[in-house]
């Protein structure tokens, strides 16, 4: 490996807008690192698919980080088996699938991790424009977590600055999929539904959004769904 040789961490969750983001890093010339978070989601299926997707872009290094403080509070559909996965997306709401301070902890986590192997990015893909309403994927929280890795790690503070990049920020799903295929990530091995089924369920907030974003891309989802008549 080159001295001068430019790294990335990807928080890559196994779904469709981390999976872009790992392409992207790839097309700016990173050395690829990901991390990956198993925080006792209802499954364990979008780890093993970012497993997958890591192993398709040959990453350095792939960190899975078990945070089980998630499950054990509950208080979000995704990890507290007690709270119903919503099948439909109320636009007035925080939706019960949202998990209190998710963003927070992982990008704080991505941040140690960048710090240690001297990467100067981390990608996420959180977008402002077609998401389910996450205070976390906000692009002022992302400008103030930014502020905030500049005054908190030693890197940073010598002059050495490692940046949050949220390229999905203000892009629609429909142009994250077009931007997608155009760089050949493979959708195929992505997975978006809550519910982390070998067929995708097609009714939850995630693959309403996914679905509508391929359709306005003009282009097939490639994960199979239950229902044929979603595709």
């Amino acid at each position: 490996m080159k001295k001068n040789e430019k790294k990335a961490v990807v928080v890559l969750s196994g779904g469709l807008d981390s999976a872009t983001c790992m392409g992207i890093a790839e097309k700016e010339g990173y050395m690829l690192h990901a991390i990956t978070f198993d925080y006792g989601q209802r499954h364990s299926r979008e780890v093993e698919q970012a497993k997958k997707i890591a192993a398709h872009y040959q990453v350095h290094d792939h960190r899975i980080v078990n945070i089980e403080f998630f499950k054990e509070i509950g208080g979000s559909a995704l990890t507290d088996e007690h709270i119903d996965v919503p099948k439909k997306m109320n636009q007035d709401a925080i939706p019960a699938t949202y998990v209190p301070a998710r963003n927070l902890i992982f990008l704080s986590c991505a941040a140690a991790y960048a710090e240690v192997i001297k990467a100067e990015a981390i990608y996420t893909g959180v977008s402002g424009v077609d998401y389910s309403g996450y205070p976390d994927c906000r692009p002022e929280f992302i400008d103030s977590l930014n502020h905030t890795i500049r005054l908190a790690t030693k890197r940073n503070i010598e002059g050495k600055k490692t940046n949050i990049y949220t390229p999905l920020i203000n892009l629609s799903k429909a142009d994250t999929v077009t931007l997608g295929l155009r760089l050949h990530v493979p959708y195929e091995l992505t997975t978006s539904c809550y519910n982390g089924e070998e067929y995708a369920c097609g009714e939850c907030d995630s693959c309403t959004l996914r679905l509508k974003g391929f359709k306005e891309a003009g282009c097939k989802d490639p994960i199979p769904y239950k229902n044929t008549q979603v595709i």
